[in-house]
């Protein structure tokens, strides 16, 4: 059986066992999406937003590219940004990395990887910024996932500043901004920085 095939016969073994176990559940879901969260996370196969989080469909609008990077000119995640905050009003925006990322692991080499070079320039320049720290680091792996760590936390800060942000905690109290990373060896999520909406736009408030 070819690969596509299986695919598509799993669709319907799973869309036949949804209805099984609640009838109304593509009804619900069809007119109607009112979910409390996005998901700005890595293309990273491993890390499927839904099931490490143990959500439903419909629970969670989902972003992902290469290192889960939030770039100021990237058309693609502002639309998203704004029509989750803007239109969806989610509560929460999370930014998941994972430890081990290629992207990371990319741009701590002078190697060139093609057209990927000019999406991870941001995160090479992370690097330059924080190279003392990092490379005091007994070992390559604890070294990535260093990086890492800065690297969701500086795509927070880029969230924060961000004028869908801005103009939305000008107005409410919401959405709070998730820097999490996930870990590919015991399928664990750590949490390493949260910002909170601020009483006063840009006066940021570190939970």
């Amino acid at each position: 059986m070819q690969t596509i095939e299986k695919l598509l016969l799993e669709n319907k073994a799973w869309a036949a066992e949804k209805v099984i176990d609640d009838p109304a559940f593509f009804k619900r879901l069809e007119n109607v999406q009112k979910p409390e969260f996005l998901w700005i996370g890595c293309s990273d196969s491993r890390v499927p937003a839904n099931e490490i989080t143990q959500t439903l469909p419909g629970e969670i609008f989902v972003h992902r590219n290469i290192a889960n990077l939030v770039i100021e000119d990237d058309v693609n995640a502002l639309s998203v940004l704004e029509y989750a905050v803007v239109h969806l009003k989610v509560k929460h925006v999370i930014v998941c990395g994972h430890y081990n990322c290629g992207g990371v692991k990319a741009a701590m080499t002078d190697q060139s990887f093609g057209i990927i070079d000019g999406w991870i320039k941001g995160i090479k320049d992370l690097y330059e910024e924080n190279r003392k720290e990092i490379d005091a680091l007994e070992n390559e792996t604890d070294r990535v996932n260093r990086l890492v760590e800065h690297n969701v936390r500086k795509q927070v800060l880029t969230l924060a500043k961000t004028a869908t942000i801005q103009k939305t905690w000008a107005r409410e109290e919401r959405p709070h901004i998730h820097g999490w990373v996930y870990g590919l060896k015991d399928g664990l999520i750590k949490q390493i920085f949260s910002l909170a909406p601020p009483v006063k736009s840009l006066d940021y408030q570190v939970v």
